[in-house]
């Protein structure tokens, strides 16, 4: 089965968002494997938004985030939670805007072109942190306060829709 992703550009940010959201709604499958959901939301963000270079999800396992499914360049592997962007998202069970990375500190620079970041942790049921959402971007200050809340709707959907508990895909 395909899909086709239709986000009218001329849209205000509210707008597109919206309509992303409701079409990430029809793409999630519960009886799909999780790492095929994934990657579909992957590709919906990058063709969406022009302003993200990089977006993917990094996986919880034994205190560590392992890279998921993502669009972009090669990306670092692993991170430690508590550590970069994303394990500071993951340890503190909060979203991380970053309007400029040079001035984050411990900031892991996976690519060098990246200049802001927005990472939102995923969470179970639980209240359990199970990875992360993370977008990069080369332009400054490229993500906003309704980045953060219709991000943090889309992972709030992510959880419920794949029912997710403590592991995500490892």
């Amino acid at each position: 089965m395909s899909a086709e992703l239709k986000i009218a550009e001329d849209k205000d940010l509210n707008e597109i968002y919206n309509l992303l959201f409701q079409q990430i709604d029809g793409l999630l499958n519960k009886n799909e494997p999780k790492i095929t959901n994934l990657s579909n939301i992957t590709a919906a963000l990058k063709q969406t938004f022009s302003k993200i270079s990089w977006v993917g999800f990094y996986l919880l396992k034994d205190n560590l985030l392992y890279l998921g499914p993502f669009q972009g360049k090669v990306a670092c592997t692993r991170i430690e939670v508590g550590k970069g962007v994303c394990g500071t998202a993951a340890y503190k069970k909060e979203t991380q805007v970053v309007t400029n990375v040079h001035e984050f500190p411990g900031h892991i620079a996976c690519d060098v072109e990246s200049n802001s970041e927005i990472v939102v942790p995923i969470m179970t049921k639980n209240n359990l942190v199970c990875g992360v959402l993370d977008l990069d971007s080369t332009e400054f200050s490229a993500f906003c306060e309704i980045d953060k809340i219709w991000l943090e709707k889309i992972c709030k959907l992510i959880s419920e829709k794949l029912e997710l508990n403590k592991n995500l895909i490892i």
